[in-house]
């Protein structure tokens, strides 16, 4: 399939990403996006971001960034001298911390895992498998971005049923106030949620309105209907990306093949109430310069001009479907990982001068053990039916380095009813099976050596 790939942005590739698995037969080889829509090539002061969505000539894609992470140590005690150790620094360190909120299962451990270039969080289909805040962390030449995944924003009653910790109601909010940009990450392929914010998430914009935001719509290789990305973007950004206003008008002859009905007009935000104090667009001259996406005044302590988007009240956030303040729009499909690349060189550009946090050998701040109870509540969640995962207790006896090298480790799974040890070990031990060899193999390539996981499972006294 043909992809629409980003222009070129300051040097390196454009902020937003194109639209992933676009069948090359639609409009011809051309986007329909790009045939019917007109939008000018410069936007920003630098290669348009947004035009690539909209279909801009783009060059060829850079080639991929070639990391080789490192893996995560099986040794607690040598994992926490990392953490502990003073992190190795270049001769100009660079540093980025980004904030990942958004609903339950809209695939924002999927997404860290991606741009870590190594599954360390859990990844499920069901809701509340993040269940605390943690930190994973990319290291490239002179870079760190340490990327904060967080558990789904939920309310207290929601909490509660899933039988979940206070933290699961505070860590995204924690994880914002030491972030220096927040993506909002939204599964479109959810008709029942795609085209407004949850609460929870305007209500986190609108308490950290100082923080830089990019809106990151994810799952787009599974929509089939291309053109209501079109729609989706304009709800989700109040139709105002980076102060500029996006007019959606009827065309007057709509081609049935065309995988998009609606032209998208770029324009200058007059109403008082969208426009945003400091925006980067009424210093268009400077932006030229330095060729960013993000208005450089508006880091996370505000500095610079010190201005940044309005506080919305619980009135203005009552009539809010979107969020007006979004310096940049991303489409991507975290889980094949297409475009995943795109969002990271991105990312890469807008860290600042600042020491590193981490040392480079560094992949996550979870300890080994933490990482393994994770992968195995992974697979808990995706071979119980309804609730009946919640209710599972841990409890690891044996953590060790065989005779070989291998890691040995040994786990009881602890139920509360005998019906669910039954279901958990299923008809001839089969589920049990199944879920000890693939979080096994996950742990394996975690931590790039040779594991041999033991489960039992056993009614709580």
């Amino acid at each position: 399939p043909a992809r629409l790939t980003g222009s070129r942005w300051n040097g390196s590739s454009s902020a937003l990403c194109g639209i992933p698995s676009i069948p090359s037969r639609c409009s011809g080889n051309s986007s329909a996006l790009g045939r019917i829509l007109s939008v000018p090539s410069r936007w920003n002061g630098s290669s348009s971001a947004l035009g690539s969505l909209l279909g801009i000539p783009a060059e060829a894609p850079p080639a991929a960034l070639g990391q080789h992470p490192p893996p995560v140590a099986t040794d607690k005690e040598e994992q926490k001298r990392l953490l502990e150790h003073r992190p190795d620094q270049p001769a100009q360190p660079r540093v980025l911390r980004i904030a990942i909120i958004g609903a339950p299962n809209a695939g924002k451990s999927t997404l860290c895992n991606q741009l870590l270039g190594r599954k360390v969080f859990p990844v499920s289909k069901k809701v509340h498998t993040t269940r605390c805040k943690a930190r994973g962390v990319v290291t490239h030449e002179d870079t760190q971005l340490i990327i904060l995944d967080t558990p789904g924003l939920t309310n207290p009653l929601k909490a509660k049923r899933h039988n979940l910790d206070e933290a699961m109601l505070t860590d995204p909010w924690d994880s914002m106030k030491h972030a220096d940009l927040v993506l909002v990450l939204v599964d479109v392929s959810d008709h029942w949620t795609r085209n407004s914010l949850s609460k929870e998430v305007l209500r986190c914009l609108s308490q950290f309105p100082h923080i830089p935001s990019v809106l990151v719509l994810n799952k787009v290789d599974v929509l089939k209907k291309k053109f209501l990305l079109l729609e989706i973007a304009t709800d989700l950004t109040e139709g105002i990306v980076n102060g500029r206003k996006l007019e959606v008008k009827s065309s007057p002859k709509q081609d049935s093949r065309s995988s998009v009905k609606l032209p998208l007009h770029p324009t200058h935000a007059s109403p008082p109430e969208s426009k945003v104090p400091g925006s980067p667009f009424g210093q268009e001259k400077n932006q030229a310069q330095e060729g960013s996406g993000l208005d450089k005044s508006s880091d996370a302590g505000g500095a610079g001009t010190g201005e940044g988007p309005e506080h919305h009240g619980a009135k203005d956030l009552k009539d809010m479907k979107g969020w007006p303040h979004f310096q940049e729009i991303f489409m991507l499909a975290a889980l094949r990982g297409e475009e995943v690349d795109t969002l990271k060189r991105y990312l890469l550009m807008q860290a600042k001068p600042g020491p590193w946090e981490f040392h480079s050998d560094v992949l996550t701040s979870q300890s080994p053990q933490e990482i393994c109870d994770n992968i195995i509540r992974e697979k808990l969640l995706e071979y119980l039916p309804l609730e009946v995962p919640y209710g599972v207790t841990q409890v690891t006896h044996v953590w060790e380095e065989g005779e070989c090298g291998e890691l040995l480790i040994v786990q009881s799974l602890l139920v509360p009813r005998e019906s669910h040890k039954r279901m958990l070990i299923g008809r001839g031990g089969r589920v049990i099976s199944r879920i000890a060899q693939e979080a096994g193999q996950d742990l394996m390539n975690a931590f790039l050596c040779e594991v041999c996981l033991k489960l039992k499972v056993e009614v709580k006294g």
